[in-house]
């Protein structure tokens, strides 16, 4: 059976949709998982909030290190690697070490090991290949499993039970791979998903309607990938219908103005690694405002990329939808109204995912 922990606790209510398309209240348990994953491991062990565990200290895990060490949201990164990795692991914590001479923090950032993990807050798992240019995030998949599988094991036998933040690419597949292996409650295995996605689909709008982005409700949902899709139909301009709102500013292409917006937004970090090979500042950003609602408890709404249970009729997959993300991970999922052609595009995404997971071994 599970032990319970206080991390362990039950969760609140939360939103599922009925098959007939309306949104209703459902309640499950945080604690719900395969239990035999868990049994017979020490998860008594306190959990120091201020600890993260970065796996893999490339270019995406060593910027997601400095935007948590800036906001001073933790005092003891540090990342265990791969054993061919080390010395390089050992010159970032080195070069990070250097930095935080100068914020005026009892930091501690150094090469640990998986035992490590045990009392972290956060692992935050960074570790894969590039991605190359023209390439999509799917394609990825068998690099980052065969990484993966390297990793889970220890991870899980470390008794770890924290909040796992998967950024490695493919996101939503990454995340099912780790809620299958880990043992963990939903609640604490989540993806970045979209929401780096949303962040420049915000900013692309503020750009053209002359708002600042704070004020623009716009989300992108699914896959975080090629088959994301923005959901208009629920876009607000502080509390106006985003197409209302540019109709009074004289824009009035609607269709033809969303498609190419959408397509911009998705294909962006094909543009930046066909020029950089690699994008890191966005994604880093996206994991400290992860790490920034969880440790301060916000409550807030998040584009983030957790696993379904019933919601727009999904589940056994993870995908991105708007997610109300608090101390233990995802409180709860908010299922927006979606007009008919979004709900087919998540369909469609939903679909592209899930026939990738069930052609992957999901053992560990």
């Amino acid at each position: 059976s599970v032990v319970p922990t206080p991390f362990l606790a039950d969760m609140p209510l939360r939103w599922r949709v009925t098959p007939g398309g309306s949104p209703a209240f459902a309640c499950w348990p945080a604690k719900e998982n395969a239990g035999v994953l868990l049994k017979g491991r020490d998860m008594s062990g306190k959990i120091k909030t201020r600890k993260a565990v970065i796996i893999g200290a490339g270019r995406v895990g060593s910027h997601a290190a400095l935007c948590l060490m800036f906001q001073h949201l933790v005092n003891e990164p540090f990342a265990p690697l791969f054993a061919n990795t080390a010395l390089f692991a050992a010159a970032q914590a080195g070069d990070l070490n250097d930095l935080a001479s100068g914020l005026g923090d009892n930091f501690v950032i150094r090469v640990g090991n998986y035992c490590d993990c045990k009392d972290a807050h956060f692992v935050i798992l960074t570790a894969g290949r590039s991605r190359r240019p023209g390439e999509s995030r799917l394609q990825m998949l068998d690099g980052t499993v065969k990484i993966l599988e390297g990793i889970v094991g220890p991870l899980r036998d470390s008794g770890f039970h924290g909040v796992v933040i998967s950024v490695s690419n493919p996101c939503d597949v990454v995340t099912e791979y780790l809620y299958r292996n880990l043992g963990l409650p939903r609640s604490q295995v989540f993806g970045t998903g979209t929401l780096l996605d949303s962040a420049r689909l915000r900013r692309a709008l503020s750009e053209i309607i002359g708002v600042n982005s704070k004020q623009i409700q716009a989300i992108c949902m699914g896959e975080h990938g090629d088959s994301e899709f923005v959901a208009w139909s629920s876009a607000q301009v502080a509390g106006v219908p985003l197409n209302t709102f540019c109709e009074l500013h004289g824009h009035l292409e609607h269709e033809a103005a969303e498609k190419r917006i959408a397509e911009d937004v998705k294909n962006s970090a094909y543009t930046i690694i066909e020029k950089k090979h690699a994008t890191y500042y966005g994604v880093a950003m996206a994991v400290k405002r992860i790490c920034t609602a969880v440790m301060r408890d916000e409550q807030t709404v998040l584009p983030v990329s957790s696993l379904m249970v019933g919601e727009y009729g999904l589940s056994d997959l993870a995908i991105s939808m708007p997610t109300v993300v608090g101390r233990d991970g995802v409180v709860c999922r908010v299922p927006v109204p979606l007009n008919d052609d979004e709900q087919h595009e998540l369909t469609v995404s939903a679909k592209a995912l899930k026939d990738i997971i069930d052609s992957v071994d999901f053992s560990c």
